[in-house]
Parts: C-alpha cells; structure tokens; sequence
C-alpha cells in the first residue's frame, strides 16, 4: 500500500488494484477511513471532523493527482507523491 502524502499526522495511502468507486486511505492515530475522490466523502470508516476537514481541504487541492493515481494504482504502477 504506497503512501500518497502525510501531513499533520495524517497518512494517504492507496492499494493496487483497490475496488471500485476511486478512493484513497486515510490514517490518523487509531482512525482509519477511506475517502472517495470524486465527492471527496467518507465512504467507509470514521474520522475526527477537523481531521477530516483538513483532508477535505488537501483532497480538493489535489484532484486531479489523485485521479491520475487511482489510474496508475488500478494498474499496478506505483501512484505519484503529492505534497
């Protein structure tokens, strides 16, 4: 599971060949959830609402690096950094 970004104690990551709709892991602390990337909403798991909010914030930012590593992560290509 190659780690995307980390940030304020929070860790993206993203799985090869993950299922569908596109997403990415989020850990921080003993919270995990995974985030879609289209309407950036918790689609599984649980979150502090101001952590969250920062991932929110970072996942906006940066939609369309994530798209492009949802692609290559569907291929088995190691996805790309994102500051």
């Amino acid at each position: 599971m190659p780690e995307i970004s980390r940030f304020f104690g929070i860790i993206i990551t993203m799985y090869y060949s993950d299922h569908q709709p596109p997403h990415f892991h989020v850990r921080y602390g003993d919270n995990k959830a995974q985030v879609t990337i289209e309407a950036i909403s918790i689609l599984n798991g649980k979150l502090p609402s101001r952590v969250f909010g920062l991932v929110a914030e970072w996942a906006m930012e940066h939609q369309d690096e994530l798209r492009e590593d949802w692609r290559l992560s569907q291929n088995e290509t190691p996805p790309n950094k994102i500051d």
